[in-house]
């Protein structure tokens, strides 16, 4: 049915129109002050949208290069509740667990109805995802018959900003891979009682903390440049890093205001928990973990009386990253840790 418009309807809406536009020109123009937050809200939304996007791009690469390989798989699960979240609608922080992404990696060519020997391989970054850039050593361990597992602990990229601000460095994220590792065994052909805690740099120091803590869940213990004493570390490191540390939403203090807090995150201060095999590495030419920290916690191990494997190489190329590349010496020392994961795991070598 066509709309008949009269004339005093078309005057009405003329009227009215009349009026908005009024109402407009009345309005004051934005102040440059205005329009820049404007301008900053927007830009700080484009940000966390490229960084979903990127992870997304990220994800499809890592499947694409992986699938001759592995049976890949991607779950969300629930983890620990974050005790800084911004309530909403009366329901508590402990009613709402938040939720954390992992990984799984089972080789193609695994035997039917085996139970596997399984690495949980938690990444570093004090704000970092577990990416492309670990596909090599994921095809080496999938080559050798291990399960991977690797979390996406609070704290990581790519999941937006909320994720992002729910870090607790040195905390929670210890429990996020422990909820990855069980329930990869509940769900997944491994072996419970051969799972070994891999990572370098922050994921060596989540590694440590979680089979400290958990010894009757993993079988060994792998730490590449592990961070191990966060009181010295943000003693060497510029201010810019402390000050990331003492954000609200992260641990919310600087070192001098809460050493205790601090020492009780820190892996020197808990080797005396270390009951199952162990071994460290590092270079003395690291410029993100100084070997200063991975020294002091094998002097700690020592007089603990703990009984644990390290190595520190001299100047090794490529610093901080010197054992996960792909030179020649970066693969030596892959095989140093395969042959104490084969033997902590009762792998057979392949």
């Amino acid at each position: 049915m066509s709309a008949r418009f009269t004339r005093k309807t078309v005057l009405a809406l003329a009227l009215s129109l009349t009026g908005l536009a009024a109402q407009a020109l009345a309005q004051p123009a934005p102040t440059d002050a205005e329009r820049l937050k404007s301008l900053e809200s927007q830009v700080e939304e484009l940000k966390w949208d490229l960084d979903q996007a990127r992870k997304i791009a990220d994800d499809t690469q890592f499947f694409l290069r992986l699938q001759d390989v592995a049976i890949a798989d991607k779950v969300i699960l629930a983890g620990k509740p974050n005790p800084k979240a911004k309530e909403r609608y009366g329901i508590k922080n402990e009613r709402h667990p938040i939720r954390i992404y992992c990984y799984t990696f089972l080789p193609k060519n695994a035997q039917k109805g085996k139970a596997l020997p399984a690495i949980v391989l938690t990444h570093g970054g004090v704000h970092g995802d577990f990416g492309t850039y670990h596909v090599h050593m994921v095809r080496e361990m999938l080559e050798r018959g291990y399960a991977v597992i690797a979390p996406e602990y609070r704290g990581s990229t790519g999941y937006g900003k909320g994720m992002y601000e729910s870090i607790d460095y040195g905390g929670l994220e210890n429990d996020d891979m422990v909820t990855c590792r069980d329930w990869a065994v509940d769900e997944l052909p491994i072996d419970a009682k051969r799972v070994a805690a891999v990572g370098w740099s922050h994921g060596g120091m989540i590694s440590l903390m979680a089979g400290f803590d958990h010894p009757d869940k993993f079988a060994a213990i792998y730490a590449g440049v592990p961070v191990s004493d966060l009181i010295t570390r943000l003693g060497y490191h510029e201010q810019s890093y402390t000050a990331e540390f003492a954000a609200k939403y992260h641990i919310g203090k600087a070192p001098v205001d809460a050493v205790d807090e601090y020492r009780r995150r820190s892996p020197i201060w808990n080797v005396q928990k270390l009951k199952i095999p162990l071994m460290v590495t590092s270079s003395t030419n690291d410029r993100d973990v100084n070997v200063v920290e991975v020294e002091q916690l094998i002097i700690h191990l020592k007089a603990a009386g703990k009984t644990f494997e390290s190595h520190i190489e001299k100047d090794a190329p490529g610093g901080h990253s010197w054992d996960r590349i792909d030179t020649t010496l970066a693969r030596k020392a892959r095989l140093r840790m395969y042959d104490f994961l084969d033997r902590s795991l009762g792998n057979a070598k392949r």
